[in-house]
C-alpha cells in the first residue's frame, strides 16, 4: 500500500460531512503519448490523467490538492500539456497546488512538480534533470548482413533524418541538437517562471539530478517532507481523497501489438534505470 493510500485509509471521507477535503493525484510512470500494457509502473499522458485531475479539482469544499510524483520523464509536450491543465484548473478553483516528489521527480517529472505552488521532497528522492535526452540505435549494416534491401522513397530532401539503417549524417545530428536546445529554452523558462527568486545557484539547467535534501539548498524545491506528514500538519482537520488515472483499456487487458509493447516497455524500464530504480 502506497503513502498516499495509507493516508486516504487513516482519513476516509464520509458522506454527509462539511469537512474541507484535499484532494490528492497520483502521477506515477513514464510521460507518454504511447501507454504500454507491460509497463509496470504506469504511463502519465493529458488523456489518462484528466479524469482524476478534474475529480481532485471538483470537491465543493477543496482546500487544497496534492500531486504525489514518481516519474523519471518522458514526452515534453505530454509534460507541459499536463502541467498547463494543472495550472487551469488550480487557477480556476482558486486553490493551492503542492507537489511531493516519491522515488524520483526528474526530467519532464519535476516539469510536472512546477505545476505545483509549492514542492516537497523526501531527503532522498531524485529531483531535477532539467534538460532533453533523445536515444537510440544504429543498425546500419544490419540489413545487409541478411540479405535485406531497405527501401524509402521521399518528397523533400530532409523528410527523413536520423535512419536507424542508414549512415548518421552531421547535418542530421545538428538538426536534431538544434531542436534540443529549443525544447530546453522551454523547460527552463517553465522553471524560471514557476520557482522565481527561489532558484539559488547559475547551473541548475545542466541536466543534474539531485537529492532532495540538496534540491532545497538550491531552490528546486520549497521543503523536505513526505505527503502524510506536509498535509497532517497543514490541513490537519481535513480529509483526504485519492484520485489515481485509470489504466487505458487496452494495457489494463494486457491488449496492444506483442512487438511494439515490449520495445516500448524496453524504453520506459531505461528511463528508470537511470536514476537507479
Amino acid at each position: 500500500m502506497s503513502v498516499t493510500d495509507k493516508l486516504a485509509a487513516r482519513l476516509p471521507i464520509s458522506r454527509g460531512t462539511t469537512k474541507p477535503v484535499v484532494a490528492v493525484v497520483k502521477l506515477h510512470g513514464v510521460i507518454t503519448p504511447s501507454p504500454s500494457p507491460l509497463a509496470a509502473r504506469g504511463t502519465i499522458n493529458i488523456n489518462t490523467v484528466e479524469q482524476a485531475l478534474v475529480k481532485a479539482f471538483d470537491h465543493e469544499r477543496l482546500k487544497a490538492v496534492a500531486l504525489a510524483i514518481n516519474s523519471p520523464g518522458g514526452a515534453p509536450t505530454q509534460s507541459a500539456l499536463v502541467s498547463e491543465r494543472i495550472r487551469e484548473l488550480a487557477d480556476r478553483k482558486k486553490v493551492p497546488v503542492i507537489a511531493f516528489c516519491e522515488d524520483v521527480a526528474a526530467s519532464g517529472g519535476y516539469w510536472l512538480a512546477c505545476a505545483a505552488d509549492e514542492i516537497y521532497a523526501h531527503s532522498s528522492s531524485l529531483v531535477g534533470s532539467i534538460g532533453v535526452v533523445t536515444a537510440g540505435f544504429g543498425l546500419n549494416g544490419l540489413l545487409e548482413r541478411f540479405g535485406v534491401e531497405r527501401r524509402v522513397y521521399t518528397a523533400g530532401p530532409h523528410k527523413v533524418r536520423l535512419d536507424p539503417f542508414q549512415q548518421e549524417k552531421d547535418e542530421d545530428v545538428e538538426w536534431l541538437k538544434g531542436l534540443q536546445a529549443q525544447l530546453h529554452e522551454q523547460f527552463v523558462s517553465w522553471v524560471k517562471a514557476r520557482r522565481g527568486d527561489r532558484l539559488v545557484g547559475e547551473d541548475l539547467f545542466t541536466g543534474e539530478v539531485w537529492t532532495g535534501a540538496k534540491a532545497k539548498e538550491i531552490g528546486l524545491v520549497d521543503g523536505v517532507g513526505n505527503l502524510r506528514a506536509v498535509l497532517s500538519a497543514r490541513y490537519p482537520e481535513a480529509e483526504i481523497s485519492v484520485a489515481e488515472p485509470k489504466r487505458p483499456l487496452l494495457a489494463r487487458l494486457g491488449i496492444g501489438g506483442a512487438a511494439q509493447s515490449l520495445l516500448t516497455a524496453i524504453e520506459q524500464r531505461a528511463l528508470w534505470s537511470r536514476y537507479g530504480l
